[in-house]
């Protein structure tokens, strides 16, 4: 079928030559479709081949990483079916290893060095039809399985090993099957320093589930490089859960408008109902449904779906199940699922390579895509607009040009082609991000473009949003994640059928670290104990130093605090992040509290917090910001503030700075993540940012209920404290350490230079103190809340279901909705708390809720 004679062009001929030898390498052995009579499990296993099995779990965590690792190795060695590599190092240095299982000669280098240059050749949508035809026909699924993204998730894990062994092992129809249609590559352990410490989230803190477009961590990074490699076409992410069962999708909405709907109907065509009758047909408990979602692109199924095409999928079983359970149902449904993929290889691969075509052509019209629903949404909380947007711009700001470099790597390291004009630009429809509407510009050169007429459409529309347009207000983790917004970058969209002058702009480094100016001063960090909310905000504040910032740092415990650590340390600055602010005083005890009010007062010192770390400042007499809660719903929000361009938080961040001499409370705007954080006013101190007092809804991205209640509030507050300095923030200014742009007003409350403060503003025993105190006093101790907000009709509905699962809770009510905030002091995360998962489900099975959000 192959031969020059396909085309009367020697081009052509020698291009279709070419991809004949490539297929040649990796031709089918067997049937597009399973056997009739071919059953993933109702076919009784024939294991043909003397490989060794995975070693039996020593206890109830299962597998050691090592023996994970010495697994794959001794497989590799073992079977000419598997090879093996490590995608990347854990931030301790454990290998993140690989497998790749196939036929017997379908997994040597070269035979995969085809399968990759395959697998972009039908990714390209300038790939000639009749080669790209060629190459769907012969070219073998990419299917992914990994588990234990979560380090006490082990299970996963183990199944996957199990999968690989058997599909090295056996040699009967349901095997075959698999083998002869697809290539599987096996991740056993995402995550491999949480799963020996046995902790949710790797060394930094990170919840590695959240990571999937920023790649701040290394074993996120080196998956996706992976995954660049050998695009996956199903990429299964299997998971642990306190709820009973086992979930698979379908998954409730809001699911996010850009996911490629070929990938999303395989889900419900192909996997989905696979996955019921084989679990119907053991007799498996199972669910779909909430309150897993498919909208945030930050997951193990999201990542893969829209950054890849790939049917995404979570599985997730009960994890207080005995370790043997876990097991065999995650190995039930990998099977099964990539059985099912295998029998429909010639429908997906063909589908996959539409997928990106039909993807460019929606970025050549400019059609934003509209969500699939599995669920019929009856009033949808926001629609897609149906305005048409055809490119993208960043503004070549070199205030920010770090900043920038950062967002620009990000989006080619996707496989985004990032271009930069070489002349002057005439936009006659020019939206800046969250401006007042269309209208005429010159851009000027230098400036970047990205058009979305490329294959990587999805992904573009999804790093570079304005809004995420999400469908129902109950989401399962945030809503907004606009990486230019993230960024404070300056930029907007066209709709316009543009052709710049332009040079595409080559592969970018990491750029180097920031260097501060002056002289460096000695940083302490205190990590507010009692619970994961302290561990995850001060993790995140390590890996900054370490990784991005590359500096220096002093770990202070309460217990230095106590005894006058900070001065006997030459401590500085101290930066006290988030976490529960009433463990955090019960350690430092009235004495600790005391240490840090006279570091302050009366040894110069700085203190910089936010979330609990504001709390403990207040508390420590070291600042007087008047803290309420808030009954807002909109957890993972981008709003736009302003910042006090006059302030020194503000060096560097203005494109021109203003003459402070003339105005000097000149603002300039700054975008920053919202996660129902409490609201705070100003006592004696100098509010450094704040929320506009208009109409915050259009200073939003994503979910923005209630958000008008922020309306003129402080979202820095700045005060001389004694002889000292305190700056406090209501948010996160590094939250998930996505905040590029609030990152850079942190570093400057760390290293800013203030004029010598002398005795000013308030002492630690000073009546303002003293109201700041009280106001604190009245926060709901509840931790990080769970946050489920309804309607007044369904508050007693809500209450009386509390009280079912004995939660203890406080209630915020408001004419137009009622916030129920759930005791969560430890900070855990859905999937951990003891039953979380059980109420979201029961709750959206009575009533449907405003909003649910939790950490």
């Amino acid at each position: 079928m192959c031969s020059d004679s396909r085309s009367s062009r020697k081009a052509r001929a020698a291009l279709v030559t070419a991809f004949c030898l490539i297929l040649a390498s990796f031709s089918l052995a067997g049937s597009a479709a399973a056997a009739s009579d071919c059953s993933a499990f109702a076919t009784p296993p024939y294991f043909a081949r003397a490989v060794p099995p995975p070693p039996a779990p020593g206890n109830s965590r299962g597998l050691t990483h090592e023996q994970i690792n010495e697994y794959l190795t001794d497989l590799d060695k073992a079977s000419d079916r598997v090879v093996t590599g490590v995608a990347g190092k854990s931030v301790e240095g454990r290998d993140l290893m690989y497998a790749i299982v196939g036929r017997e000669g379908k997994v040597t280098a070269r035979a995969l060095a085809s399968l990759r240059s395959a697998a972009q050749d039908l990714m390209n949508p300038d790939t000639p039809a009749a080669v790209a035809e060629l190459l769907a026909g012969s070219t073998p699924l990419i299917l992914w399985v990994s588990g234990n993204l979560h380090g006490n998730e082990e299970s996963g894990a183990d199944a996957a090993l199990r999968v690989l062994h058997e599909l090295a092992a056996r040699d009967d129809c349901a095997a075959s099957t698999i083998l002869d249609n697809a290539v599987v590559v096996v991740l056993p352990a995402q995550n491999p320093d949480g799963r020996e410490a046995n902790t949710r989230r790797n060394h930094y803190g990170f919840d590695l589930n959240q990571d999937g477009f920023a790649r701040t961590q290394p074993e996120t990074d080196g998956r996706l490089e992976l995954m660049r490699l050998y695009p996956p076409m199903l990429a299964i992410d299997a998971h642990e859960m306190g709820s009973q069962g086992y979930f698979f999708p379908p998954t409730a909405d809001p699911t996010y408008h850009e996911l490629p709907t070929r990938a999303f109907g395989w889900v419900g065509r192909i996997y989905g109902p696979a996955l019921a009758t084989e679990f119907e047909r053991q007799k498996m408990s199972y669910f779909n449904g909430a309150p897993y979602d498919l909208f945030a692109v930050e997951y193990g199924d999201t990542v893969p779906a829209v950054g890849f095409h790939a049917a995404g999928m979570t599985f997730e079983k009960y994890n207080g199940a005995a370790i043997a359970e876990r097991s065999h149902a995650h190995y039930v449904a990998m099977w099964t699922a990539l059985f099912a993929g295998a029998g429909q290889r010639t429908e997906i691969v063909g589908e996959w390579r539409k997928s990106f075509t039909e993807a460019r052509e929606q970025g050549l019209a400019g059609t934003l895509a509209a969500p699939p629903e599995y669920y019929a949404v009856r009033k949808p909380y926001k629609t897609v607009p149906g305005m048409v947007v055809r490119h993208y711009f960043l503004r070549n700001d070199p205030a920010r040009s770090r900043e920038l470099a950062r967002l620009i790597r990000r989006l080619q390291r996707m496989d985004v082609q990032v271009w930069q004009l070489t002349g002057n630009l005439a936009v006659s429809d020019y939206r800046a991000y969250r401006g007042a509407g269309p209208g005429s510009i010159t851009l000027p050169r230098g400036t970047y473009w990205i058009p979305l007429a490329q294959r990587q459409k999805h992904w573009i529309q999804a790093m570079l949003n304005e809004d995420t347009y999400v469908s129902v207000s109950t989401s399962y983790d945030v809503t907004a994640w606009s990486n230019p917004l993230l960024m404070n970058l300056d930029g907007g969209y066209s709709g316009k059928d543009l052709f710049p002058d332009a040079k595409l702009v080559a592969a970018l480094a990491e750029p180097a670290p920031p260097v501060p100016s002056g002289s460096l001063p000695r940083i302490g960090l205190f990590e507010i104990p009692g619970g994961a909310s302290g561990f995850v905000a001060a993790g995140s504040i390590r890996y900054l130093f370490d990784r991005v910032w590359q500096l220096p740092y002093t770990p202070v415990t309460a217990e230095n605090i106590r005894n006058d650590g900070l001065v006997r340390l030459g401590i500085q600055v101290l930066l006290v992040p988030d976490g529960y602010a009433n463990a955090g005083k019960q350690a430092l005890r009235s004495q600790g509290l005391k240490a840090i009010a006279d570091w302050v007062s009366k040894a110069g010192g700085r203190y910089v917090g936010y979330g609990g770390g504001s709390e403990l400042a207040v508390a420590a007499g070291v600042s007087t910001a008047i803290l309420k809660s808030s009954s807002t719903s909109a957890y993972g929000t981008l709003i736009r503030a302003r910042l006090k361009a006059c302030s020194p938080l503000a060096a560097g961040i203005p494109a021109l700075p203003p003459d402070c001499s003339a105005d000097p409370n000149a603002t300039t705007p700054l975008w920053l993540m919202y996660a129902d954080d409490e609201i705070m006013s100003p006592g004696l101190g100098n509010t450094a940012a704040f929320f506009p007092a208009g109409d915050l809804v259009g200073e939003t991205s994503g979910q923005s209920i209630g958000v008008d209640e922020l309306r003129g509030s402080a979202a820095i507050i700045d005060e001389p404290i004694g002889t000292g300095r305190s700056i406090v923030f209501s948010f996160d200014p590094n939250f998930r350490a996505w905040t590029d742009g609030t990152q850079r007003v942190l570093w400057n409350a760390l290293f800013a230079q203030y004029p010598s403060a002398g005795v000013l503003a308030a002492e630690p025993g000073s009546a303002a103190v003293a109201r700041a105190r009280q106001a604190a006093s009245q926060l709901p101790d509840v931790g990080k809340a769970i946050r489920i907000t309804v309607r007044p009709e369904d508050a007693d509905a809500t209450r009386a279901l509390l009280v079912k699962y004995g939660a203890e809770f406080k209630e915020l009510r408001k004419p137009e909705r009622t916030v129920f905030m759930i005791e969560n002091r430890k900070g855990l995360s859905r999937e951990e708390h003891p039953f979380a998962m059980d109420l979201t489900r029961e709750l959206r099975r009575q009533i449907t809720p405003i909003s649910f959000s939790m950490p």
